[in-house]
C-alpha cells in the first residue's frame, strides 16, 4: 500500500486567483500536489473573503488557526504532516518554530511568492530616486533570508530573484528551487479563437490594489502617460481592473478623459481579449507580473516598464515594448495600438513565451522529484545547512518567547475584560 503524503499549507491569506497573481500561483501548486494525490489541508488565521477560492469544492479540507496561540501546537501535533508549505515568509516566522517543535521530521517548504525584501528595496529607492541595490539589506530582506535558511526548500518565482539570492545574498543553491507560474499551453486552437486586432479596442491594465506597486502604476498612468496617449488617440479608453479598489483609486476615474476604473472583474480573460494593448508601467515591485501573464495568454501585446518585464522573457522576445521614460512609453503605446503587423508579431511572441517558459510540464516532475529526494535525505540536507540550524535555534527562541508573551497578554486581557 502506497502512503500518500500529507501536506499542510499555512496561508498568509485565502487564495484569490481572480484577484491576484499570488492567488493563481497558490492554486497552481495545489493543483500539482492534488494530481499526485497528496492529502492536502489548508490552514490560515485570516478571515475568508468574498473573492476566496472555494477549496472545499475541490476536495481540500480547510481549518482556521490562531496567531500566537497554543491551540496551534495541539493542532499540528495531531495532524503530523509530512510536508508543511508556508505561503510567504511571514507565516514561517509565525508558525515555523511551532511546527519544528511538534513535527521535527516534517519537510519545510517556503513559497516566497516574490521577494518581499526586493520589493521593499525598490519602494525605498523609488521614494528618493535612488538605486535599489543600496537598500537591499533592509529589515524585511533580513527576515526573509533568515526564513529561507530555516526552511528545507524555498520556491522562487523569478530567475532574476534566483540570481539575486545567489550573487548578493549568497544563499546556497540546494535551498532554492526555481518554479515560475505553471501554465497550460496556449494551443493553436486557442490562439485562433482569440479576438483579432480589428475586433479589439482600447487599453487595459490590471492589479490587486492591496498591492502598493499597482496603485503607484495607475497613478503614474493618470499623471504622466495617459494624457499623452489620449491626445493622439482621442477615441481610446483605458480600462483599469483590480480587486480592492478603495476611494483613493476610485477618485482617479474620469469619464471625460476615458480613464475608467472598473474595479474587480470575475473573468480577466474576457477583459483582456476585448483590449488591444495592455499597459504595465510599474515603478517598483518584485516577482513575475500576473498582468503580463494574463496579457500573453489572451493574445494582448503590452507596453511595460523594465521592472514589469523582469524575469519574464529570458532570451525570448517580449510581447511588446519595454520603456521606462513616459515619452517613449507613450510613443510605443500609440504605435503598437495602430500597427496591425507589429501587433501580430508581439502577440506571437507572447504565445511563445507562455509555451516555452511557463509550461507546467517543464517544472512539475523536477519539483516533485526534488521534494521526494529531500524527504529521503532530510537529515543530511539539514546537516549541511548549518546557518539554517543556527537560525532555527536562535530565531525559534526569539519567536517562541515573543509569541508566548503575546499569548499571555491576550489571556490576561480576556480574563480582566
Amino acid at each position: 500500500m502506497i502512503t500518500k503524503n500529507k501536506l499542510l499549507i499555512i496561508g498568509a491569506v485565502w487564495p484569490e486567483p481572480k484577484s491576484s497573481a499570488a492567488g493563481s500561483r497558490m492554486m497552481q501548486l495545489i493543483a500539482l500536489f492534488r494530481a499526485q494525490q497528496y492529502n492536502i489541508l489548508f490552514a490560515t488565521a485570516t478571515s475568508k473573503t468574498d473573492n476566496a477560492h472555494n477549496l472545499a469544492a475541490e476536495g481540500i479540507n480547510t481549518v482556521p488557526i490562531k496567531l500566537n496561540d497554543a491551540s496551534f501546537d495541539e493542532f499540528i501535533k495531531k495532524e503530523q504532516p509530512d510536508i508543511v508549505l508556508f505561503d510567504r515568509f511571514i507565516t514561517e516566522e509565525q508558525y515555523g518554530w511551532r511546527v519544528s517543535e511538534q513535527c521535527p521530521n516534517a519537510l519545510l517548504i517556503l513559497d516566497t511568492e516574490d521577494l518581499h525584501g526586493l520589493r521593499k528595496a525598490r519602494e525605498l529607492a523609488f521614494k528618493v530616486s535612488g538605486n535599489y541595490r543600496d537598500f537591499l539589506a533592509n529589515s524585511v530582506a533580513k527576515r526573509e533570508i533568515a526564513s529561507i535558511y530555516r526552511c528545507d526548500l524555498s520556491l522562487i518565482i523569478s530567475e532574476a530573484e534566483m540570481n539575486l539570492l545567489h550573487t548578493y545574498f549568497k544563499v546556497p543553491s540546494n535551498l532554492l528551487f526555481y518554479v515560475p507560474f505553471m501554465l497550460d499551453e496556449v494551443t493553436i486552437k486557442k490562439q485562433k479563437a482569440i479576438p483579432s486586432f480589428h475586433e479589439r479596442m482600447h487599453f487595459v491594465t490590471v492589479g490587486n490594489f492591496f498591492h502598493k506597486p499597482n496603485y503607484q502604476a495607475v497613478w503614474h498612468l493618470k499623471k504622466h502617460i495617459w494624457p499623452g496617449i489620449k491626445q493622439q488617440l482621442s477615441q481610446a479608453e483605458l480600462h483599469i481592473y483590480g480587486a480592492y479598489a478603495d476611494q483613493k483609486v476610485k477618485q482617479l476615474h474620469n469619464e471625460q478623459t476615458g480613464f475608467l476604473v472598473k474595479g474587480f472583474v470575475s473573468d480577466i480573460n474576457q477583459a483582456m481579449q476585448k483590449a488591444r494593448v495592455c499597459l504595465a508601467p510599474l515603478q517598483f515591485g518584485a516577482g513575475l507580473k500576473g498582468k503580463l501573464i494574463d496579457a500573453m495568454i489572451n493574445g494582448t501585446p503590452a507596453i511595460m516598464s523594465s521592472i514589469a518585464a523582469e524575469g519574464m522573457f529570458g532570451s525570448l522576445k517580449p510581447n511588446g515594448y519595454i520603456a521606462d521614460q513616459p515619452d517613449l512609453f507613450i510613443a510605443k503605446a500609440v504605435a503598437l495600438y495602430n500597427n496591425v503587423q507589429d501587433w501580430h508579431v508581439m502577440q506571437k511572441n507572447g504565445y511563445e513565451v507562455i509555451n516555452t517558459r511557463f509550461n507546467a510540464h517543464l517544472f512539475n516532475t523536477h519539483l516533485l522529484e526534488t521534494i521526494a529526494s529531500l524527504q529521503i535525505n532530510l537529515a543530511l540536507h539539514r546537516e549541511a545547512n548549518f546557518t539554517g540550524s543556527l537560525l532555527q535555534h536562535q530565531s525559534m527562541q526569539a519567536a517562541k518567547f515573543m509569541s508566548k508573551w503575546i499569548e499571555l497578554k491576550n489571556a490576561t486581557s480576556t480574563h480582566t475584560s
